[in-house]
């Protein structure tokens, strides 16, 4: 049952992705072990829509570890259960809640000894910044703890990186870039685990900058991005990007391409008014930059849907059936070369 669920979440999930998201580019999907423990190990920038984008480019089922914080609704918890997330205690949700890490570490490694997946953002928390910031011993402490537990298991980390033309804006382009597989057992040194610790994260981080754009978080980092912008660089062009910033010598300022799809923008606001107008009110008290997307994209395949059915029921009502397939079909093919065709972001 928990499979079938899982399966059908995901498969409305990555629709609702492919209508949200100007444009997903998966990289080096078969790097991807099709069998054995794996763990996946993924920059932060964008909340939610993070392992929502992993979950549904990979073929393997994926459990993945989120912020304590989303578990506080016994519903909400009981249904993220089922979907493979566990939460993960951090100081501020308590020192005494800490403890509790313990028994979700055993979760995970009991998890990898039976050959699945597990997903860990190692940078701590999310943040547009981009940049791969110092990666937390977490996901180490999983990978030897499970070693030494199990000395028969052999663990493949794979790391992931995604980079987003801009987080916060609808519609966005991103890139989901996965690495090579790095077998942790040829790492592990029971009688030196710092060192062990510091390697393994070396590796994993290494290949992070090279998978996601990269830029040094220095006194440099806003003037550099200034420049990427006003050149209208394409971040989700992560190699031809990165080489950018290594080689130092920026594109010239291009204008911004004018936006064919305007158009489009009113006819999708006319049609989706009440939608719209509740995620205006709603967007007011999103706590943080990086939920922007998160909230509007849930509320985007759960309100959006369920009004343009209702509308397409009043029309059957009043009308015929035919009237109202057209009325519905037009409606989500607005919403789709709106997504598609549109240059510039809006919709905020």
């Amino acid at each position: 049952m928990k499979t079938l669920l899982y399966s059908i979440f995901k498969i409305y999930i990555k629709i609702g992705l492919f209508f949200y998201s100007k444009k997903i580019t998966v990289l080096g999907e078969n790097n991807v072990p099709k069998k054995g423990a794996v763990l996946f190990v993924a920059n932060h920038p964008n909340a939610l829509i993070d392992p929502l984008l992993i979950a549904t480019n990979t073929k393997r089922k994926i459990h993945f570890l989120v912020r304590a914080a989303v578990f506080k609704n016994t519903i909400a918890a009981a249904f993220l259960n089922l979907l493979g997330l566990m939460p993960i205690y951090r100081i501020r949700d308590g020192i005494k809640q800490l403890s509790k890490n313990e028994a979700i570490f055993n979760d995970c490694q009991d998890l990898l000894n039976n050959k699945e997946t597990l997903l860990i953002f190692a940078e701590g928390s999310h943040n547009r910044k981009r940049t791969i910031r110092p990666l937390s011993k977490g996901f180490t402490r999983i990978i030897y703890g499970a070693l030494e537990k199990y000395p028969n298991l052999n663990i493949h980390v794979v790391p992931i990186g995604l980079t987003y033309q801009n987080s916060s804006s609808y519609p966005s382009k991103v890139t989901l870039n996965f690495g090579k597989p790095i077998l942790a057992n040829e790492f592990y040194n029971q009688n030196d685990i710092f060192k062990s610790i510091k390697t393994i994260k070396e590796q994993v981080a290494h290949q992070l900058e090279n998978l996601s754009v990269h830029i040094a978080n220095d006194e440099f980092y806003t003037t550099t991005i200034q420049k990427l912008d006003k050149a209208q660089v394409d971040f989700t062009k992560v190699g031809a990007t990165n080489a950018i910033l290594k080689s130092g010598s920026f594109p010239k300022e291009k204008k911004r391409s004018k936006n064919y799809a305007s158009f489009l923008y009113y006819i999708l606001l006319i049609n989706s008014v009440i939608p719209y107008f509740i995620w205006k009110l709603l967007s007011k008290k999103v706590p943080e930059i990086e939920f922007i997307d998160t909230f509007r994209f849930t509320l985007s395949i759960v309100l959006f849907p369920l009004f343009y059915i209702l509308q397409s029921l009043i029309l059957y009502f009043f009308f015929d059936w035919k009237i109202a397939i057209v009325y519905l079909v037009m409606s989500i093919l607005t919403v789709l070369f709106y997504t598609k065709l549109s240059t510039t972001p809006s919709l905020k």
